[in-house]
């Protein structure tokens, strides 16, 4: 069974970094895509970045491109997501998920989720 354990939420102040980290486990990853998705209060649950296992193809929402990168540890079977200059709205809950197939945006293509990690961001 697929399990996904995020790591690495806290608070920050704006402009600061944090990395978030998800840990997969329960089959080999060839031919996945890993994604990260985050849910503010009061939200709906959006797509942040994607990548895939295989190749490292990487997309990125507009709201992220420039001060997100996500990448990945084959070998840990580890994704993670480097969050630079972040700010206030930046602040909610972050998951990891995957797919099998190739990187996409539409959350509801995603097979199985993590339980998330809060960030949040003062001003």
């Amino acid at each position: 069974q697929v399990q996904l354990v995020e790591s690495g939420g806290g608070t920050v102040q704006a402009g600061d970094s944090l990395r978030l980290s998800c840990a997969a486990s329960g089959r080999t990853f060839s031919g996945y895509t890993m994604g990260w998705f985050r849910q503010a209060p009061g939200k709906e649950r959006e797509f942040v970045a994607a990548i895939s296992w295989t190749s490292g193809r990487t997309i990125y929402a507009d709201s992220v491109k420039g001060r997100f990168t996500i990448s990945s540890d084959n070998a840990k079977s580890t994704v993670y997501l480097q969050m630079n200059s972040l700010n206030p709205e930046d602040t909610a809950v972050y998951y990891c998920a995957v797919r099998y197939g190739v990187e996409i945006m539409a959350i509801y293509l995603y097979n199985y989720w993590g339980q998330g990690t809060q960030v949040t961001v003062s001003s």
